[in-house]
């Protein structure tokens, strides 16, 4: 007989085990599907685990510094291993903390990944579970280039260099998004000598492209090599074990040479094992589609997080199983999925909320922008944090706020502060109106608001 309840959530990752707690807390019965870790990609693959990483390579990278803030003939050793056992401790406590709530909460966690018999059947093992509802949160897999080599024992993803046990002497990385720029930040501050391969013109595609000119200015001088509009063509190894990277730039094929490589040209949903026919769900490689409830076409299954590639970001997942778990209880909510923030946390960081430029023009809306710098804000010169820009997008007819961009100390905290401002659908006039403490560096947003001129 096949065990019931409520609601069924494949895939155990923020999507998956918040949506859980948060159906538990409201009087549902929950099985969940761990078919992984609890916490999924995020907590033990991704955001948590590079976010160590970060503020390690971002303390080396202020002791390198020290004399400029007084402290004379300071010195200091890298112990790696502490660094990964840091890594580790902090992502081992995170998911016991999960499991607890979990427990708590009385949701049925299943440790095993579910695949379909119908649509409102599921099976693990040998056993056969039910539900009225089913979430599919399976999140996501790191892509590869489909190029000769890709396939070599020395080609790693994220996953494989985060349990990397050295630093290595020379690290390639193709991929110039959020990824690749992140561990490019993290192993050229412990040491390694970084080349970073990026297709597009630009490295981080989506940010507005101001941020990214700057923030590829900054690597370069922290000594990271940058290749912008090169094509990845062919992995090889030589005698010596160094791993050749053969690549087009500018109609010429060049080559780099390095000691350990990774690959990190995005990542695709996770629909393999599913058997989403057998409940009638469309997917295709690109994801399953949903509409803006997460809703797919078999309308009591829905699809949240990395799986729907709509937007594949943890906090996302969040929300969107929060809108999904409102449309199975008939509730409405005001969740905006146009402002989200991001951030890609090199040094220095990256962030965004709302539209960039380029949407804007493609859109045919007509902006004005409003510009500050961290060079003429006290507390980031107080901080020895001259390096960044704060970039704010306004519509030119309303002055309505649409975008943020920032590089600098604190970018992602200072793009939530302006995606609030952009929910309750503030205008520049609106935010200059608005007290900011002093010295901070939210005074950056005020000072971008000024548009007068």
């Amino acid at each position: 007989m096949p065990k019931h309840s409520d609601l069924i959530i494949i895939g155990a990752g923020p999507g998956g085990y918040e949506t859980a707690l948060k159906a538990a807390a409201g009087g549902k019965s929950v099985t969940l599907f761990n078919g992984g870790m609890l916490g999924g990609t995020c907590l033990n693959e991704g955001c948590i685990p590079t976010k160590c990483l970060c503020r390690d390579s971002e303390m080396i990278s202020s002791f390198k510094e020290a004399d400029k803030f007084g402290i004379d003939d300071f010195t200091f050793a890298v112990d790696f291993n502490k660094i990964i056992s840091r890594k580790q401790e902090v992502t081992d406590q995170l998911r016991t903390g999960i499991a607890t709530m979990l427990r708590q909460a009385k949701v049925d966690v299943v440790d095993a990944m579910a695949s379909f018999l119908d649509s409102h059947t599921v099976v693990a093992g040998n056993e056969e579970y039910t539900a009225d509802n089913i979430i599919i949160a399976t999140g996501s897999v790191s892509k590869s280039l489909p190029i000769p080599g890709h396939d070599l024992d020395c080609v790693m993803d994220s996953t494989s260099l985060l349990n990397i046990e050295y630093i290595p002497a020379s690290l390639t990385i193709i991929g110039g998004g959020v990824i690749g720029m992140e561990f490019a930040s993290i192993f050229a501050a412990l040491g390694s000598k970084v080349t970073v391969i990026e297709f597009m013109k630009q490295i981080l595609p989506p940010f507005d492209s101001d941020i990214a000119k700057r923030l590829k200015q900054s690597l370069s001088k922290r000594g990271i090599e940058i290749i912008t509009g090169a094509a990845a063509k062919k992995i090889e190894q030589n005698e010596d074990y160094e791993i050749v990277v053969t690549y087009e730039c500018k109609g010429k094929e060049q080559t780099v040479v390095s000691t350990d490589l990774l690959m990190a040209v995005g990542r695709a949903p996770r629909v393999d094992g599913l058997n989403l026919e057998a409940a009638g769900v469309d997917y295709s490689a690109k994801g399953i589609p949903v509409d803006d409830n997460m809703q797919t076409n078999v309308r009591h299954i829905y699809a949240i997080g990395d799986v729907n590639a709509r937007m594949m970001l943890a906090h996302v997942a969040s929300f969107q199983g929060e809108r999904a778990l409102n449309v199975i209880n008939g509730e409405d909510d005001k969740i905006r999925f146009d402002l989200v923030p991001s951030a890609v946390f090199t040094h220095p960081e990256c962030a965004m909320a709302g539209m960039t430029e380029e949407e804007c023009k493609a859109k045919g809306v007509e902006v004005v922008t409003g510009k500050s710098f961290y060079r003429a804000n006290g507390k980031a010169l107080a901080m020895g944090e001259s390096e960044g820009l704060c970039k704010l997008i306004f519509a030119k007819d309303t002055h309505k706020l649409l975008g943020a961009h920032i590089m600098g100390a604190d970018a992602a905290l200072l793009a939530q502060e302006a995606a609030n401002f952009m929910n309750a659908g503030a205008k520049a006039e609106d935010i200059r109106q608005t007290i900011f403490g002093h010295p901070t560096l939210s005074e950056l947003i005020l000072a971008a608001s000024d548009i007068r001129n």
